[in-house]
């Protein structure tokens, strides 16, 4: 059976074909799906959930296949949540992201630092619309650190790691990350466990 992982982002493609390995399914990126030259939903939720269900919706019903798209983020408390639900637009490329959010956070002590990273993944196929959501609590370091992941991930520091998620596995990354608990949900919706 095949599956349309919703997204260009072939970090979140490869992580989720990983968790989804041995359950049967051809994971197809929109690229796969002859779906890339279409332009994304815009993404008008209020939530990470609501984002994710929209895009799902709209991308299982351009291919007609089961069809799982995330939307995720980076909350900082001390900025108000920010990035938030803007986190992949906070910069054009990862390296500006990261910079501008450094650069807001300049000054703030290490214990203030405090943040998550929030993933919610929906699946949507015929008469199915399930949501599922992981979060990762951590903090956000002064500097980058590590050469691994992407996105947020060389900033970020979960609880109880002195290491980013920059400087870890994929192995060890998707064991405690928001993307990696929302997965073992989904995962385990699919196979009734």
């Amino acid at each position: 059976m095949k599956m349309l992982v919703a997204t260009t982002n072939r970090g979140k493609v490869r992580e989720l074909a990983e968790a989804l390995d041995g359950l049967g399914f051809e994971i197809l990126d929109l690229e796969g799906a002859g779906l890339a030259d279409r332009p994304a939903p815009e993404e008008s939720g209020s939530t990470f959930a609501e984002n994710a269900l929209l895009k799902a919706s709209i991308w299982f019903e351009a291919s007609g296949l089961l069809t799982v798209a995330d939307d995720s983020g980076l909350v900082v408390d001390i900025l108000g949540g920010r990035p938030g639900l803007h986190s992949a637009r906070y910069g054009d490329t990862d390296a500006e992201r990261i910079r501008r959010l450094l650069s807001e956070m300049d000054g703030v002590p290490s214990t203030e630092r405090t943040a998550r990273f929030v993933c919610s993944l929906a699946l949507v196929g015929e008469n199915l619309a399930e949501v599922f959501t992981g979060e990762c609590e951590g903090r956000i370091r002064h500097t980058s650190h590590g050469s691994a992941g992407f996105g947020y991930d060389p900033v970020f520091t979960p609880d109880g790691e002195n290491r980013t998620f920059a400087e870890m596995s994929p192995g060890e990354k998707s064991a405690i990350s928001h993307r990696g608990n929302a997965i073992r949900k989904l995962r385990e919706f699919i196979t009734g466990r």
